[in-house]
């Protein structure tokens, strides 16, 4: 392979703040796998946001890449897979297996998708010293021919579209609006995108809790919210503490404590089979990659409001944030009806074909 940009290339970041900033480019900010794809003829290395290689766990793209992707180039973009008119990041995670053959078998029934928002590179030419705005030319004029899986993502310069996005597309499942500077370069690493994401709370039953990989203090909040069967499933985490709060968590739940898990809601997370029908704080996973999954069971007697960007299925997508403590709320109280659920919208209309 040789590009006129090589691998390994940081993928320039978002800085999170909290409206859509006027006078720049808007994008969906989608929710997926960030890769940079390198192609160069038969070539194709799919490189990771921390610029780890992801090529074997999508042939189906490396296979899209060199049938439509301009010969040479190097594009920035997401893997995603989209069906039923929505994202499914959980079947991305499926993809990271030691198996080929077991690959191989989920790429041919979810096969997934490249959504392509920047160039670095096309023939011999770099474009990482271009603007924005010259970049998002050259992108759409390279991949007008492009077909599906590959795609263009859609973009603006009108920003009361751009808040009309941020509010429809959820409901697709994306997570939010990036706003790029029109005259920004590509500046790999650096956090000079905004992204504007939706923020919302919701009050958790605090279940339990796993210790910080640093000693003796509260790592994370065990989660549940119950469901319409009054049944309480594990809905995430929230861990996000400075030093001393996570010391004084450990005291100020210790009243809470359980000798063990056989008479506490989720006393079945060791077995396996009991996770096919139950969100539970760990268990057997080929995830867990030699992880600490322990956690020490707490009555699930305390309430606590948390803010959460968005859920993914049954679950909180990203790591909650701890609000406060809700002392007026009874954990019964807490439940799936709570949470506020996004307008449907089609994903087949970004990404037809």
């Amino acid at each position: 392979m040789d590009l006129p940009v090589m691998p390994p290339v940081s993928p320039m970041l978002a800085k999170a703040v909290a409206d859509i900033p006027a006078g720049m480019l808007y994008e969906a900010k989608w929710d997926g796998f960030r890769v940079i794809v390198f192609r160069d003829g038969e070539d194709v290395e799919i490189a990771s946001r921390t610029t780890k290689s992801l090529t074997r766990y999508f042939p189906e793209v490396v296979d899209a890449a060199r049938a439509e992707l301009p010969p040479r180039c190097v594009v920035d973009g997401e893997i995603v897979i989209a069906h039923d008119g929505r994202l499914h990041f959980e079947e991305l995670l499926e993809r990271i297996h030691p198996a080929d053959s077991r690959v191989r078998t989920l790429a041919a029934r979810t096969p997934a998708s490249l959504v392509a928002f920047d160039l670095l590179a096309l023939g011999s030419d770099t474009l990482v010293h271009e603007p924005q705005s010259a970049r998002r030319e050259a992108l759409v004029e390279a991949l007008r021919p492009a077909g599906a899986p590959v795609y263009t993502a859609p973009a603006t310069r009108d920003q009361e579209l751009a808040r009309r996005w941020f509010t429809q597309f959820e409901g697709a499942g994306l997570d939010g609006v990036v706003a790029k500077p029109l005259d920004l370069p590509y500046r790999p690493g650096d956090r000079a995108m905004f992204k504007i994401k939706h923020a919302r709370t919701a009050d958790c039953v605090v279940a339990g809790y796993r210790l910080h990989k640093s000693g003796p203090v509260v790592g994370s909040l065990l989660l549940g919210l119950y469901d319409d069967r009054g049944e309480l499933q594990h809905v995430g985490v929230c861990a996000s503490f400075p030093m001393a709060r996570r010391r004084a968590l450990v005291e100020e739940l210790a009243p809470l404590r359980m000798d063990d898990v056989s008479g506490h809601p989720w006393g079945a997370w060791t077995d396996e089979s009991a996770h096919a029908t139950r969100r539970m704080p760990g268990g057997p996973s080929r995830w867990s990659g030699g992880k600490d999954l322990s956690w020490m069971p707490l009555r699930p007697e305390r309430v606590c409001e948390v803010a959460y960007d968005h859920m993914e299925g049954s679950r909180f997508r990203h790591t909650a944030q701890f609000r406060h403590w809700r002392p007026d709320r009874t954990p019964e109280s807490c439940t799936y009806a709570q949470l506020e659920e996004p307008v449907g919208y089609d994903l087949g209309q970004l990404l037809p074909g």
